[in-house]
Formats: C-alpha cells, sequence, structure tokens
C-alpha cells in the first residue's frame, strides 16, 4: 500500500509530475476568506467563483460532497465539504466533520484513481475546521491510500 509523503512547501504549487489535484476542506454554509482557501485565490479564481455558484445553486452542496475545478492543463482544485459553519459550536464540538471529510476523500480517490491524478493538499481539516491530524490521518488511509492514490501533505516551511 501507498503511504503518505510528507513535503515542506506550498499545496498549491505541487511538486510532481502528471495530472494533480489539490484539495482542501470547504464549509457547508458558502464562506471562502480565511485559511488555505486565501492561498487558493491568490493563485487561481475558479475554484473560490465555482464554489460560489455552487452554494447559490443548491441542490448537492451539502457536507461530503465534492466540486473538482480544472485550474491549469495538468491542476484540479477539489473543494470538499467537510465543515460545519464556521465557528465552534461549544467547546466541545468544531467546526470538523470527519464523517463528512471521510465521504469526501472517498469520492476524491474514485476521481483520482480513474484520472491517474496524484493529491496535494496541507493538513486538512486541521487549522480553522478544529480537527486533528491524529484523526484525519487515519481516514487518508483508509481512502486515498486503499485505492493506490499517492498523496502529498504538505507544511509550510
Amino acid at each position: 500500500m501507498k503511504t503518505i509523503q510528507y513535503i515542506r512547501g506550498d499545496a498549491t504549487s505541487p511538486q510532481t509530475e502528471g495530472k494533480k489535484i489539490v484539495a482542501h476542506i470547504c464549509n457547508d454554509i458558502g464562506g471562502w476568506g480565511k485559511g488555505f482557501v486565501k492561498a487558493i485565490s491568490n493563485r487561481w479564481s475558479d475554484p473560490e467563483n465555482e464554489y460560489r455558484k455552487w452554494f447559490k445553486r443548491g441542490g448537492n452542496f451539502c457536507l461530503g460532497e465534492i466540486q473538482m475545478v480544472q485550474v491549469e492543463e495538468t491542476i484540479w482544485v477539489c473543494n470538499m465539504i467537510g465543515q460545519h459553519k464556521i465557528t465552534t459550536h461549544s467547546k466541545k464540538v468544531p467546526p470538523i466533520r470527519y464523517e463528512a471529510v471521510e465521504k469526501c476523500l472517498e469520492k476524491l480517490s474514485v476521481g483520482a484513481f480513474e484520472m491517474n491524478a496524484s493529491i496535494h493538499m496541507p493538513r486538512i481539516g486541521c487549522g480553522l475546521a478544529g480537527g486533528t491530524w491524529e484523526e484525519i490521518e487515519p481516514i487518508i488511509e483508509r481512502t486515498l491510500l486503499k485505492n493506490e492514490v499517492e498523496v502529498y501533505i504538505y507544511d509550510l516551511e
């Protein structure tokens, strides 16, 4: 089975050859403007624009859903709805929804496998969403790695 590869650098500048998907967590209320999404918007405008259109249309805009947005010839951004609202409801319940993240990554693993693409992301869900890497890493292993998808996790230098 493949293993997660950790890289120092910026996940919006994927460091491999071939097709690449930059994946990140979004909230379920249409908010975009803090955290890793700022780095995405600084590089490409389409992921934010498509996310906002998706939110306005409604339909399948809900926890556990993903949206793929092509931003360059060999790069896509995957908007994954894995966060409920943007603030902690109580001291015990952060915005991250691990079940939703798992559903998103399961869908992403199928898409990445079919495209023969590698996945590039920061430590998703561990910033503003309030999650822990100890919870997220096993989800990545159960979804992406199970399907033999190459996964690169970026830590900013």
